[in-house]
Formats: C-alpha cells, structure tokens, sequence
C-alpha cells in the first residue's frame, strides 16, 4: 500500500479499500517526517516499523505461508506490524506559508525488501509531487499486476517504463547469491533496473564509524540487549538499525526493533518509563531529548553525520553510560558491557586497507557481511548439533504407537559438551564463549531459536511416523483390531493428512499417496454403516 502524507495529516491513501486505524494513521504522519532537529533538506529517504492496530483487516496473499515456508527466516512476512518506506522532500517555496514545500510518499509492506522499495520509491516520488493522485493510481494499478514474490525466483517487476529485476532469496540458498537471470527485453525497451539484492543494505557504510565495536555491538544483538541508536536524522538511524538487526543472519532477530521513533509515538510511555527495566527493543532516534529520557538504558550508541570523503570515518569510542549526561554527548558507544569475544584484528586491517586502496564498498560489505554469517554460525552450530542429539532414532518410531517424545534441552549437558564441541572448531576467535552462552540462553533469541526448531523436529518427528505406518502391513493389522481401534486410526491418519497436505509436515507425494490408499483400505475392512459415516456420499 502506498500513502502520501502532509505534515499533519494523510492526504491518499491506495489502494483504497485498505483500511487504517486512527492510531495508524496518527503514527504514519508522524513518523513519515523528519523531526525538526533533523534539517532534511531535499529528498531523503528512510524507513520505520509500527505496530499493527487491532486485527487483520485486508486481504493479503492466500499463499504467505508458501512463502514464509520458503523464505530465509529474516525476511518472512511480518504479522503483527508494518514496515514503512519514507521518501521525504523538503524544498523551499515560498508560495507555502511555512516557506517550504514538505511532503513525504510512504509505501507499507509486511515485507522487509528495503531495496526493492527504496528503489521504487525513487522512480515513483519524483513524478508523485509533480502529479500526484493520478500517477499514483496508475502505479498501483501496475503494482496489483505483479506476482506474488517467490522464494528462489528472479522477478521482473515493470513500473512507469522501466523494469525492475531482483531476485528474492530461499532460505536454501547458500551464502553466495544466485546470479539474476536476464530479462527478456526487445532490443528496443531500456535495460532493466537490476538490484543485487531484494534487502540487503550498504553493511560496510552503515557500520563505517563503528567497525572498533562491531563484534561488541554483534553480542548486544545476540542478546536481545535494549539499545538506542541517537542519529541526527532518520536515514542515518533507520540504516544504522536495520544494519544491526541484520547481523544475526540466518538466525532471526526476535526482538522489537524501530529503525526511526518519535516521542509521539503511542508507545512512547512503554519504552521509557523508569519503573521497569527496559524493553528488548533497539530504536532509532533523532531528537537529543531521547538523552535525558533514555539515560537509564544501558546501551546508547551516538552517531554523528557521514563522512562524504573516501577515508574512513574517526571511530566513535567506547564510553561509560555515566558520561551520557548532557545534551552536546559526543558520537561514541556508551554502555558497561564487556564483550566476551576479543576483537578480530585482522578483519580491520583488512577493512582499513580497503579503505586505503579505494576498494568498492559493496566489496567492503562484502567481507564484513561474511565474517558475521560466519560468526554467527560458529555460534549457532553447536546447539544445532546438540539439538538433533535431542531427536528420538529413526528406529524406534513404530507405526502403531505414538512417536516418542523429543528429549528435553539441558542447558549444562550443551555447556559441557562445548569443550569438545564447540565454536573453537570453525571460528578462530578466542574469548569467553561459554559465558556468552550462559547470557544467551537468557535472551529471546535463544527461545525463539528453540522454539523454532522443536517445532520443525516435531513435524519431522510426525512425518517419519506417518511414513512407518505406509510402510507397513496395515491389512494384518486390521485383521485383529475393534472397530474403535480402526476408527481411531482412521481419524488419525486424516489428520495427519491434512496437516502433510497443507505443507505443515515434510513429507514426499508418494507417501501421501500411500495414505490416501491406507485410509480406503482401513475404511473397506469396516461395516457398511461405519464406512457410510466415515466416507458420507
């Protein structure tokens, strides 16, 4: 849904038929402009994350789950809240009583594709202010064309003339990019406007003046740690907050994040009163009042504007929260927290000398988006290995008793198996891993890391299940069973069928085929009256 908004109030909305909250609305308008502090002058463009109000109330894609089924976990489809894509213009004018021409074009998605709409954005924004309404209808109309996003397939999306072309990621890819297909073009229509990725930011220029801290601000991510990130304007804070909640990759972030929030906004209260310990939350901010009001959080990072030159910015430096007391706080990482891990000097000599011989930034990104994917999975490798451990033998799931149980998680049989087991295998980095995971099993990420993955050992576990009857004489089985027994079995396999159908269980089409003919089998072996209930014409 795209939504034009003024300073006070939201002009169009499209498509039309999507309804917002007054609440949303109110939360739109605010957040879809620079606060004053900011001084955004011309075109910027920058992105938030608001909370839902109430219950679903327009109709989405009848195949999101094929979709989230397929997607890396950190871009499946948000359910409780909207991602907004802000494209700000500020110019003078003045025919306007502020002097200033203020508008902003906002464009809201489940999805987290950042550089597919910031791309669309881009091309749609310009003509919007010159035309408006009829050119916005006329994009949405070409918009509602487009297919539905495809994990692993490359799309070509046509819009005011030109072709974007991307491809959406599977979270069966590797960590290396499948090239775009080309798009078959006429000779005579322009090149399609390819984008490398459908999500990923510039890592190595959000993270420029923060490289000293990188490995630190990659445990407070991992810990679900609260965090303020103090910008001096929203682009700035909403890269600096999605750069950070992208270094978890593959494992998903589980906490709240806003990439840019007001002091109007309607949890304003909930995230800084100073009766309760701060929420898991990282927020970007741009007003210095957020100093005052957020002193008792205990991570603050302050940013300063970007460097435009081709050396590397002066690294902010790491401070006590304690000196976080005035207004003029200079750019630095003011927290108490020790990192575990000792810092990879290597990898900054590798970044610095980058710098030095003008390498290409998305080189740069490069290298630094690989050195956190492969300490992140250094990390998460041990417990994926001590949680298939947990998984019951293939051999002892027989097709007429229930499927046993998924041992239990201990936290202290994993910590002593690290010696043997851990990350010291695949990462050469040195510090104090076993208190990393002692903090991390307190943390949200370690209960939606598990929650995930005993849910897909569940289904794994029931799917093997299903197999072993299919796979088994079910006609001598029926042979000395009661009718309840038959029936129980029949309304079971059912059930499971269902679930194998709707892709909540991973099996093979031949196996669901073998079930199909089980159940009619298993319903002929019972008297007319029970198979007139079970099968009704």
């Amino acid at each position: 849904m795209v939504s034009p908004s003024t300073l006070s109030s939201l002009q169009l909305v499209y498509p039309s038929d999507f309804r917002l909250t007054d609440k949303e609305k109110s939360s739109i308008c605010y957040l879809s402009f620079p606060d004053s502090h900011s001084g955004c002058l011309g075109d910027t463009q920058f992105s938030f994350r608001m909370r839902q109000c109430g219950g679903q109330r327009s109709p989405w894609h009848t195949n999101d789950g094929h979709y989230d089924r397929g997607a890396p976990v950190a871009l499946q489809r948000e359910s409780a809240h909207y991602f907004g894509f802000v494209h700000f213009r500020q110019v003078k004018d003045s025919s306007v009583k502020r002097g200033y021409f203020q508008k902003s074009l906002v464009l809201l998605s489940r999805l987290p594709f950042v550089r597919l709409f910031q791309a669309l954005l881009s091309l749609i924004a310009p003509e919007y202010f010159d035309k408006l309404a009829p050119c916005l209808e006329a994009v949405c109309n070409e918009i509602d064309q487009w297919p539905a996003p495809k994990p692993g397939q490359t799309l070509n999306l046509p819009v005011m003339g030109v072709v974007v072309q991307v491809r959406v990621p599977s979270r069966v890819d590797r960590s290396e990019a499948s090239p775009l297909k080309q798009c078959d073009q006429e000779s005579l229509l322009p090149a399609p406007v390819v984008l490398t990725s459908v999500h990923e930011l510039d890592l190595f220029r959000c993270f420029q003046p923060v490289l000293a801290h990188v490995q630190t601000l990659w445990e407070l991510m991992l810990l679900g740690e609260p965090l303020v990130v103090l910008a001096p304007s929203p682009d700035v804070s909403s890269e600096m907050v999605l750069a950070l909640t992208s270094c978890l990759q593959p494992l998903k972030f589980c906490c709240d994040f806003r990439p840019y929030f007001t002091i109007h906004d309607s949890e304003f209260k909930e995230f800084t009163t100073r009766t309760q310990a701060p929420p898991n939350v990282v927020l970007g901010v741009t007003n210095p009042f957020f100093i005052k009001t957020l002193q008792h959080w205990p991570h603050v990072l302050r940013v300063g504007e970007p460097k435009m030159s081709g050396d590397l910015p002066k690294q902010v430096k790491l401070k006590k929260p304690s000196r976080l007391k005035t207004l003029d706080t200079k750019p630095g990482l003011y927290t108490s927290y020790t990192a575990h891990l000792h810092r990879d000097k290597a990898l900054l000599k590798r970044l610095l000398k980058g710098v030095q011989k003008r390498r290409p930034s998305d080189a740069q990104s490069a290298l630094l988006r690989r050195h956190l994917l492969e300490l992140t999975q250094s990390f998460i490798i041990p417990l994926e290995h001590y949680m298939a451990s947990l998984m019951p033998l293939q051999k002892s799931i027989t097709p007429w008793k229930s499927p046993p149980q998924i041992r239990p998680f201990s936290q202290d049989d994993f910590l002593r198996g690290l010696e043997h087991a851990g990350p010291q295998l695949t990462c050469i980095l040195k510090g104090d891993w076993l208190g990393l995971y002692r903090r991390f099993f307190k943390s949200p990420h370690f209960d939606g890391w598990y929650r995930q993955r005993r849910k897909e050992m569940a289904q794994k576990l029931e799917a093997l299940h299903l197999e072993a009857i299919c796979e088994a004489d079910i006609e001598t089985w029926v042979k000395d069973k009661s009718e309840v027994e038959v029936v129980d079995l029949v309304l079971k396999l059912r059930e499971k069928l269902v679930r194998a159908q709707g892709r909540q269980l991973p099996v093979k089409e031949a196996t669901l085929q073998r079930a199909q003919l089980y159940i009619r089998t298993v319903i002929g072996s019972l008297p007319k009256d029970l198979q007139a209930v079970l099968c009704p014409p």
